[in-house]
């Protein structure tokens, strides 16, 4: 039988992944079990009580503006990676850029997305 992971050994190879490879993961986690990873509300006071609560946008699109000077085939596989395209789409999204990525994402996910991005050298924005 396999040795058991701690819980630390387990947070320290979530630790490793990146953000694609963590949504995945929640994603096959929330199939497997049947759950969803949705923050759970907690009962008590309404909302209105505790004053205005400055709201976002529930839904944004993922701009990419430039592909930068860090190289395309790493941007390209971002967004490979992102939209779920073939690897010929991909590459002509990123050669017609400026271009939408993702619309109507939420901005958890936006953010998520940018930071894949941006780690390859792409210029994105969040509109």
């Amino acid at each position: 039988m396999a040795e058991k992971l701690t819980n630390a050994q387990i947070i320290e190879t979530l630790k490793q992944l990146n953000a694609l490879e963590l949504n995945a993961l929640v994603k096959e986690v929330e199939k497997e079990f049947g759950v969803t990873a949705a923050a759970a509300v907690a009962a008590g006071a309404p909302a209105e009580e505790e004053g205005p609560v400055k709201k976002g946008p529930s839904e944004v699109s993922l701009i990419l503006k430039g592909i930068g000077t860090a190289g395309k085939v790493g941007v390209i596989k971002a967004v490979q990676s992102i939209t779920g395209l073939g690897l010929m789409d991909a590459k002509k999204l990123v050669d017609g850029a400026p271009c939408a990525i993702k619309e109507k994402i939420s901005p958890v996910e936006a953010e998520a997305y940018k930071k894949t991005l941006a780690d390859t050298g792409a210029e994105v924005e969040i509109k």
